[in-house]
């Protein structure tokens, strides 16, 4: 369906979920990381975004889950090399920890980057909404480099209702999302920028003609 059309996958999103300290149900969830790379590798895209799952409640030991993660991605870094794939670590905000991923900053996707060794394999995927309130955003950034291949621009809402899925369209919000752009250039980026916005209650119930115009006038004026 792609072949022909000019369209660019910029990213399969997402892989991972691989938090749980069961044997079996470890099994399951590389296997599924496994299809999410093949599948990666089908469609042409350039990354694969990686979340790391949340904290397990049968291991609440933040230290060990953590561990349990890279250990795994370390495990899976020649399946991901042959198939010529790289996997984006990407930071998601701290108050997603619980449900959906240990990975909360920056500065621990690059430690995990150093710690895996593996260049050709392991990037950053950079999201404004996951990145904006890190103090040591801009050392972090500039240490990342060219570790960073994708980057994700979205707005967080002052009355935000929920963590997720109400996002804010580029504007809107408290984020200032040209100096994290400048931030991620100056390190080196210059790829696409992925317009990123789950927003159950405001821009998914709209008509997609409308949102795609106010995307490209909002990427002119607050990106």
């Amino acid at each position: 369906m792609l072949k022909g059309t000019g369209l660019v996958v910029t990213s399969l999103c997402a892989a991972g979920l691989i938090t749980t300290p069961d044997p079996q149900e470890t099994i399951a969830a590389i296997d599924e990381l496994k299809r999410a790379i093949d599948d990666t590798a089908a469609v042409g895209a350039g990354s694969l975004m990686f979340v790391a799952g949340g904290v397990d409640p049968r291991d609440k030991n933040l230290e060990s889950t953590r561990k349990r993660v890279l250990d795994r991605l370390a495990a899976l870094t020649p399946y991901a090399r042959a198939a010529g794939i790289k996997i984006a670590l990407e930071p998601l905000h701290p108050m997603t920890c619980g449900l959906r991923s240990v990975l909360n900053s920056t500065k621990t996707a690059n430690d995990w980057c150093d710690a895996l060794r593996a260049e050709d394999v392991f990037g950053i995927a950079i999201d404004t909404y996951a990145v904006w309130w890190d103090h040591d955003l801009e050392r972090e950034l500039a240490r990342a480099g060219k570790r960073i291949i994708n980057f994700h621009v979205d707005d967080w809402l002052a009355d935000t209702q929920d963590l997720r899925l109400d996002r804010g369209m580029m504007g809107d919000g408290l984020i200032d999302i040209p100096g994290i752009r400048r931030m991620v250039e100056a390190a080196g980026y210059d790829s696409y920028r992925e317009v990123e916005i789950f927003s159950q209650r405001d821009w998914w119930k709209r008509d997609p003609d409308e949102v795609l115009r106010i995307v490209k006038e909002r990427y002119q004026t607050a990106v």
